[in-house]
């Protein structure tokens, strides 16, 4: 009974990290995702930064990347920004997979 419990503990464990893992993930990428956004707009400095942070928090607002990929949409539409939903998809996949790829190495 022991071994299992502690098999049950260490999955418990490693559930945990993963969920962390992802978060931190998520959270990398959609800052990336933030400074890309801001680029595209015209933004530098402070201002591509507290875009960024925006690109950020924009993402409790709702379970998924809908509400992230709404956000740059909308802002590249009403700046006139040629980037269709599918090219933000896109990026999107691209910097998650260097913001997992970043966690693993630190």
């Amino acid at each position: 009974m022991t071994s299992f419990k502690d098999r049950e503990e260490g999955f418990e464990r490693k559930f945990v990290m993963d969920e962390e893992a992802r978060f931190k993930a998520t959270v990398r990428r959609n800052r990336m995702l933030g400074l890309w956004a801001a680029q595209k707009l015209g933004k530098t400095g402070e201002a591509a930064e507290a875009y960024a942070k925006e690109v950020v928090n924009s993402d409790f607002e709702e379970a998924g990347d809908h509400d992230v990929l709404r956000k740059i949409s909308k802002d590249f539409q009403a700046a006139g920004v040629d980037q269709s939903e599918h090219q933000i998809r896109r990026t999107m996949d691209e910097m998650m997979a260097q913001a997992i790829e970043a966690i693993r190495n630190n």
